[in-house]
């Protein structure tokens, strides 16, 4: 081992040996790869006599609940590893063995290494990883630790490197599977055969899909241990550094898979393509797949009918979007082994910054200087001069229903004049069918609005008409859901945003000086928005802080394309007036805009959002609808002002002061505490009364840290971090005892920031450019960055770290020089170590950077939902007179509807026009038999018809108050959608996220700085997310 550290090649192969002369089951074997590829590698082989597979001893009693769900969880682990390896063993004996005997050259040898391609070092890896486990496994019972076995395991570079070389690979071996299987029928009938006399009937491509599979699982069972283990545990921080690396080795080899598909679509694509300026463009490497997925285009006919549809595979380049036919047929023995590549023809092409999502009804094209044709068969308009294609229709027959309703509202005045007492024609009737078409009404504004939810219409341009002038095609696609619709619209509108001069060149490596990222791989630079207006030109900006708000007029698209909803407050104080000042700004669209300005009688030092506990949904609209947001302002002279945020309407609520009137630096709350660092070393502690949201004046106490300013406050469930020079104090809850640890050696350092994520708080410091990383629950230093040595545009010595973010996976750095670095850093349970090369911006403030603000909102859930859902105020109304003609016609209603918009044969021929079907325009009654009068009717008499009251059956004359056919089309009732139907929008949250800076002046790295310097934000946009 001493020969290794020298870092020699002749080191390494004296270490080879030395492992092999001293591990009695390791044995030097031929390798089966290419020299250069196995170089580092040493390839060994595991005697099962010797070390046999681990195995749980029976369970001692006297366990804990937590161990005994910790033996389960270990159990599971070891089974899966167990399995995972009887996988791996099954592809190199049953299929890369036979087919590399001589006997039995089905493909040539160099093709069965390219197809089985490092499987051999994946399986020893984990053969490797078996042994240490059945050695934990049987002193489990003494121990429980587990998380150090998977760091030593899985945190060497050799695991990286051979699962990134198979995955890599991946495509390319299923690429020579399917050619081999068209070509050589003896290698078809070998893959039958062995799936055949298999148990499980898997196939080798479900095999070898399993090492892309392997680390989320894991992922998965580590943090279910981690869950179940105490925080005094031994194992706990190793389980969160064992989390920690297998996240960033499953995100490093994501990534890789997300290229090497990427890389394999643009190919596929490549190869069809005949248009030599399009197949140019495929290859540049300039080129960037942004999002490809297959949508189905739907044709409409002049009345709004589905003429045919087709599926189409759409791709969104960087600065490109197209449309292209797929061909999926393949030989069916084939597709059944192995996933068949599709064939691509090239339908149009059109560059991205001349197309437009177009929302159903938005009118906002038709007033251009352009044409506008729907894709349709037939140039007939309809009688009115205007053409409704699909969706748009809808519009038309909320029109002819709106003047139906007029009509039957007149007839309903006219019935009332009547002299004579009729059973069927009165004014209960009347106003039933009122009630009846305004409920139609609202199904019909639901139904538009659906529409939008899983209909991607884009404008694209076509060729030009006879005069010239040009034409926007209108193109409909069907998404499969409405998440895969706002991500398109997400995607289009960011991609276009990624054109900009600033964003093409928006970010580099920090650790590779000029290398420039992909715009789409990097936060987007919205906008650059000033700040305080030139009167208060000497403000300084002190905090900004996000007030989340759901803003129900948002349509689809804007929701889709918008900053986080909500309001983003931003405050300065100082200057020669030595007042402060509150800009409100709107995020409900694409980019900030003022709405607010709120004087304030001193300069404002920090802000916070008070976050409100769960209540029901009843309880929390009440009361924001009440007090809305409650927004804390710390000030200069030592007071607290408590607003109250509804939209742009702002009240102060209260006024907190603390006995030594000393400047609030910093504020965070918790459940029933509010928390204010001062400027004196102390605390001031309000406490909030169980059920109140306020805090009571008069229940202040003081916190004594020391003689410095608190200067950053962290809350941490039941505890609050607190900063005073270079200490950090721990405070618990309810009793405000408190724990001290020093963060830094040097006492002048003081620690200036502090932010939260994942099991570990990151701190920055008053002087030098380091950063440092604690554990939450040891408090123990984890790591240190000095992020001066990470590029050259920061000058050593002369920079220090004047604010910090963590989100989404980035920690973002603002230095005292301007500019913003950002590293990654995991998201889950784990440790957030910094485990990769940083990114820095070339858009850059000209001063310090005073503030990092994130803002993020989950889309409201109603966007998520295809199908309407009956309001409660309604649900009541339905179920009264549920009767036999309803039952289970809302599911009829929903598949027809389905029908129609998704139909399946997309060659069959164009639908004939039906004849309309009639509706049953009835609201709550069920029947008129008991209404008084006679029955008006043209039939004779026979006798009392009339059913008891408390029938459900229907009598003969019941269907002649109504114009109804046998099958109604649309009933008006319809049976109420369970919640535990909606799946999707039950389970999906899509999150809006952005990045806010604050600064004097707007720069780009490498240019000259422009002499303003006004107060400026910088806004950056992050793509949409997904999570369950």
């Amino acid at each position: 081992m001493k020969a290794a550290r020298s870092g020699t090649k002749d080191s390494l192969e004296k270490t080879k040996l030395a492992m092999i002369r001293k591990v009695s089951f390791l044995h030097r074997k031929d390798s089966t790869g290419e020299g250069k590829d196995d170089a580092g590698y040493l390839d060994v082989s595991v005697c099962e006599f010797k070390h046999p597979p681990p195995q749980l001893c029976p369970m001692p009693e006297g366990l804990s609940s937590q161990q005994v769900v910790r033996r389960l969880i270990l159990s599971s682990i070891v089974q899966s590893e167990s399995s995972y390896l009887e996988s791996l063993k099954r592809i190199l004996q049953e299929y890369q063995q036979p087919l590399q005997e001589t006997q039995n050259w089905i493909l040539s040898p160099r093709k069965v290494r390219q197809v089985f391609y490092r499987l051999q070092e994946i399986h020893q890896c984990h053969s490797m990883f078996q042994i240490a486990l059945a050695s934990r496994v049987a002193e489990w019972d003494h121990s429980e630790r587990i998380g150090d076995l998977f760091v030593a395991s899985f945190s060497k570079s050799m695991v990286l490197n051979v699962y990134s070389d198979y995955i890599n690979n991946f495509t390319n071996a299923m690429a020579l599977i399917k050619k081999a299987c068209m070509s050589k029928p003896a290698f078809l009938d070998f893959l039958k055969k062995k799936q055949a006399s298999s148990p499980d009937r898997i196939t080798l491509y479900g095999l070898m899909v399993k090492p892309i599979q392997r680390f989320p699982q894991f992922i998965l069972l580590l943090q279910d241990m981690l869950k179940n283990t105490p925080e005094s545990h031994t194992d706990r921080l190793p389980l969160q550094l064992a989390l920690t690396e297998l996240e960033t080795l499953a995100e490093k080899l994501n990534e890789q898979k997300r290229l090497a598909d990427q890389e394999a679509e643009i190919q596929q694509l490549a190869h069809s393509v005949g248009d030599r300026n399009l197949n140019k463009l495929l290859n540049s490497e300039q080129r960037q797949l942004i999002q490809c997925e297959l949508l189905t285009e739907i044709v409409y006919g002049d009345k709004g009918q589905i003429l045919k549809s087709r599926e189409r595979k759409v791709f969104l380049l960087n600065d490109t979007l197209i449309c292209a036919n797929v061909n999926l047929k393949g030989p069916p023995d084939i597709s059944s082994l192995v996933p068949v590549g599709p064939k691509y023809s090239v339908k149009w092409c059109c560059p991205l910054l001349q197309t437009q999502v177009v929302e159903v009804g938005q009118d906002s094209l038709q007033g251009q200087d352009s044409v506008i044709a729907g894709r349709r068969h037939s140039s007939t308009s309809s009688p009115t001069g205007k053409v409704f294609l699909g969706p748009p229709r809808l519009y038309q027959e909320l029109e002819e229903l709106q003047h139906d309703l007029a009509v039957v509202e007149e007839v309903s005045l006219l019935v009332g004049t009547l002299n004579g007492t009729y059973q069927n024609l009165n004014t209960t009737v009347s106003q039933d069918w009122c009630l009846a078409l305004q409920r139609l009404i609202r199904l019909k504004e639901e139904e538009i609005q659906n529409a939008n939810k899983c209909r991607l219409r884009l404008s694209v341009p076509g060729k030009p008409d006879k005069s010239g002038r040009p034409v926007s095609v209108m193109v409909v696609f069907n998404t499969p859901s409405p998440i895969s619709k706002i991500s398109w619209v997400n995607r289009l509108h960011l991609a276009k945003i990624a054109q900009r001069q600033e964003n093409t060149r928006g970010w580099e490596g920090a650790e590779e000086d000029g290398k420039t990222k992909a715009p789409f791989n990097c936060p987007l630079l919205t906008c650059t928005l000033p700040v305080f207006s030139s009167r208060t030109h000497s403000l300084k900006l002190e905090g900004a802080l996000h007030s989340p708000s759901q803003s129900s007029l948002l349509g689809f698209c804007s929701a889709s394309t918008s900053l986080p909803q909500g309001y983003l407050w931003v405050a300065g104080g100082g200057g020669s007036s030595g007042h402060g000042q509150v800009e409100i700004f709107s995020l409900n669209r694409a980019s900030p805009r003022l709405v607010k300005t709120v004087p304030v009688r001193a300069p404002v030092l920090c802000l916070e959002h008070v976050k409100e506990p769960c209540p029901s949904a009843e309880e929390k609209s009440q009361t924001a609808a009440k007090t809305g947001n409650i927004i804390c302002v710390g000030l200069q002279d030592g007071s607290i002002q408590v607003y109250s945020s509804v939209d742009t309407a702002v009240e102060c609520l209260l006024t907190l002061v603390n006995p030594d009137s000393h400047p609030v630096l910093c504020l965070k709350h918790s459940l029933s505490f509010l928390f204010a660092g001062l400027a004196s070393g102390n605390v001031a502690v309000y406490h909030r009364r169980s059920g109140e949201r306020l805090w009571d004046v008069d229940t202040c106490r003081l916190v004594s840290l020391g003689s410095e300013p608190v200067c950053s406050l962290l809350t941490l469930e039941d505890t609050v971090w607190a900063s005073c020079a270079n200490q950090v104090a721990v405070i618990q809850g309810p009793s405000l005892n408190k724990q001290s640890f020093e963060a830094h050696t040097d006492p002048g350092c003081s620690v200036s920031h502090m932010v939260r994520s994942g099991g570990g708080v990151w701190m920055a410091f008053t002087q030098g450019s380091s950063i440092h990383l604690f554990h939450t629950e040891t408090l123990e230093p984890l790591q240190e960055v000095n992020i001066s040595t990470r590029t050259t545009h920061l000058t050593a010595g002369q920079v220090c770290v004047s604010s910090l973010l963590a989100c989404q996976g980035l920690l973002w750095v603002g230095t005292s020089q301007g500019i913003i670095l950002t590293f990654p850093i995991p998201t889950l349970e784990g440790i957030p170590k910094i485990t990769g090369k940083g990114m820095l911006s070339l858009n850059a403030h000209c001063g310090q950077v005073d503030f990092l603000v994130s803002a993020s909102s989950t889309l409201a859930s109603n966007l998520l939902r295809r199908d309407s859902i009956l309001n409660g105020g309604e649900e009541g109304a339905l179920r009264e007179g549920w009767g036999e003609g309803g039952k289970g016609d809302g599911d009829e209603r929903g598949q027809r509807c389905e029908q129609s918009s998704y139909p399946q044969d997309s060659d069959a021929p164009p639908l004939r026009e039906e004849k309309p079907k009639r509706l049953l325009l009835q609201y709550r009654l069920q029947s008129t038999c008991q209404l008084p009068g006679k029955l008006l009717t043209a039939q004779p008499e026979q006798g009392n018809l009339r059913p008891p009251l408390d029938s459900l059956e229907h009598s003969p004359e019941d269907g002649s108050i109504y114009e109804v056919s046998e099958d109604p089309d649309v009933w008006v009732r319809g049976r109420p959608m369970e919640w535990g139907k909606e799946g999707e929008a039950r389970r999906s949250k899509v999150t809006s996220t952005a990045i806010f800076s604050g600064g004097r002046g707007h720069r780009r790295i490498g240019q000259a700085a422009s002499a303003e310097t006004d107060n400026t934000l910088l806004v950056w946009q992050l793509p949409l997310t997904l999570s369950q």
